[in-house]
């Protein structure tokens, strides 16, 4: 359910020019629920700004482009790094900063052109990618309620009760734009809501968002979720710490490429950014391969994605953009250090 189109004529030639920017730099057009998010953000209140404050979310990455859609990166800085984490995969535009554990959330790209859903995960902690949000007042909708959930957990003292009115009226001008067919809130928001959408044509990866590749794989990973994700992250971890097996499964990789099925190249690639740690071969390798299958796939947005990324890994942050938008907490690139294996299975 979406709200009516008010945008102004300054609203609309801003809209038509952050498209245009973001078209020509990144090489991926923007969907209109991010411009619904936009104008959203524009339409806030006090009181409705206080309450995302709380929530402890802002806008971020691409959506400071709409202060001045012209406004470049610091000097000898590719643009296409700002809002960048360091396990970002290629496909992660990113638009919202989300506080705890570096959560932030991107639009996810991964035919390299048009965006297929939102992404997010915690930069600061072991978690996967999670695909549970279509647009980016959803993922805004789905982080209200639950923030309405934990208060609903606090004693009802009366700062409580005050921040629980300023969520409400947030959660009333959110649904005057979207989700307002959506008349769960809390707890019950959640369990109808927060379940990843589980596309069976996206192969395994690390990251538990899957690639969308068509050829075959070295392991013959099934689709994303169809795989005990534990096992499969312990068996990927053990080839990475062993450099013999790391070699063979990166040449292995290479031979199918040149072979004409850049498939493994593009799984590998993703699993080698992704669980890099710092490691300078992981590194490298995923500089070669990822690059390459993009460019097999006929993504070139993406392959160019990929090595912008890897050029600037050693960033200390996100923000990249020339005079304007400052350091802000939260906002470090985060390099992980190598891990000898997978997160621990969660407790049943």
């Amino acid at each position: 359910m979406h709200g009516e189109n008010t945008e102004c004529p300054r609203a609309t030639t801003t809209r038509g020019e952050v498209a245009a920017r973001v078209l020509r730099d990144w090489g991926f057009e923007l969907p209109d629920a991010l411009f619904r998010f936009w104008t959203f953000l524009e339409s806030l209140g006090p009181v409705e700004s206080r309450a995302l404050g709380e929530m402890d979310v802002s806008p971020a990455g691409v959506m400071d482009l709409f202060a001045d859609p012209a406004r470049g990166p610091r000097a000898g800085v590719d643009v296409r790094v700002h809002g960048r984490y360091d396990r970002d995969p290629p496909e992660f535009l990113t638009f919202l900063h989300g506080g705890s554990d570096g959560l932030h959330h991107g639009l996810w790209f991964d035919d390299g052109r048009t965006p297929r859903g939102v992404a997010s995960y915690h930069t600061h902690d072991g978690g996967g990618v999670d695909m549970s949000a279509a647009t980016p007042l959803e993922a805004v909708r789905a982080l209200l309620e639950r923030c309405w959930r934990d208060l609903d957990d606090d004693e009802r003292s009366d700062e409580a009760a005050a921040r629980r009115a300023r969520l409400g009226r947030l959660r009333e001008h959110l649904t005057a734009h979207e989700t307002g067919d959506r008349p769960e809130t809390g707890l019950a928001y959640s369990r109808a809501y927060d379940n990843s959408v589980r596309p069976r044509d996206r192969v395994t990866t690390l990251d538990g968002a899957g690639a969308l590749v068509p050829g075959e794989t070295a392991l013959g990973r099934p689709a994303q979720h169809a795989v005990d994700e534990y096992r499969f992250a312990a068996h990927m971890h053990a080839v990475f710490e062993d450099p013999a097996e790391l070699e063979a499964a990166v040449a292995e990789a290479r031979r199918r490429l040149a072979a004409g099925d850049p498939t493994e190249a593009l799984v590998l690639g993703r699993d080698l950014h992704w669980a890099s740690g710092g490691d300078p071969v992981r590194e490298a390798a995923a500089a070669e391969l990822l690059p390459a299958a993009y460019r097999a796939l006929d993504r070139p947005a993406l392959a160019a994605v990929a090595e912008a990324h890897h050029r600037h890994r050693d960033l200390p942050h996100v923000d990249v953009l020339e005079d304007g938008v400052a350091q802000r907490p939260g906002r470090r690139r985060c390099r992980r250090v190598s891990s000898a294996g997978p997160s621990p299975r969660p407790a049943a």
